[in-house]
């Protein structure tokens, strides 16, 4: 097959006998082993150049270099830089991506445990908590394409809580304290996440998640309010 002009088209950017051409999407057949291992190189070197950078800042040759690939194999594999920004998070919270397969889901009341464990994870992984809290807080901004993701994202995570907190504390998941409880921990976890990324000699992430965690837990099964702390008088 010739071009308009009667010239042979290029060549595929970075040629892969096992991948399928163009982006993963339902109904792809799955790509194998060579093409997810470009696949997941790639992700990687998003998370790394989002992570620095911000994602309207973040090139995609950059990530292409990082990655030993070219710009335009990058567009092969992902379609698009908003596909791939999306590709990135689901890898980082461990959902199949990119035909990727994801890691196994952790339900009831040992999900809190697993919270436990990841704050203790993320100690040792300054670069992928980095990623995450600078395109969360992009993410706010008009038309950011992640926007979708992580408003998702936070109200699957506040419904799944509140169900875990309500199931150890014999509560209901709908009520107003249970969900509230929720939706600090998930405030608590990526709040102290900035701080710790800030000083992180200052700040034992997995103490304060645990210790605090404990509290609401007491709270919700005992039905004790705080204790009353003085204000300011007028």
């Amino acid at each position: 097959m010739t071009t308009a002009t009667g010239t042979p088209p290029a060549p595929d950017p970075d040629p892969d006998p096992d991948a399928v051409s163009g982006p993963v999407s339902k109904g792809t057949p799955k790509p194998r082993a060579r093409t997810l291992e470009r696949r997941e190189s790639v992700l990687r070197a998003a998370m790394s150049v989002f992570g620095q950078r911000g994602y309207n800042k973040g090139a995609l040759v950059d990530v292409a270099e990082q990655a030993g690939m070219t710009h335009a194999g990058v567009l092969h594999h992902f379609g698009s830089k908003e596909g791939l920004l999306v590709a990135m998070l689901q890898y980082r919270d461990g959902e199949e991506a990119a035909g990727i397969p994801g890691r196994a889901q952790t339900e009831g009341p040992a999900f809190l445990g697993h919270m436990l464990d990841t704050v203790t994870e993320n100690t040792g992984r300054p670069g992928v908590v980095q990623t995450y809290a600078v395109l969360a807080a992009e993410s706010v901004t008009e038309g950011h394409p992640a926007q979708g993701y992580f408003r998702d994202r936070f109200t699957t995570l506040r419904d799944k809580l509140a169900g875990v907190l309500a199931e150890v504390t014999g509560r209901d998941a709908s009520e107003p304290d249970v969900r509230d409880d929720a939706t600090a921990l998930v405030a608590l976890m990526d709040g102290l996440q900035v701080q710790w990324l800030l000083d992180p000699g200052a700040v034992d992430m997995p103490r304060i998640v645990e210790k605090v965690m404990d509290e609401l837990i007491d709270r919700l099964r005992t039905g004790q309010p705080a204790p009353p702390f003085p204000r300011p008088v007028d």
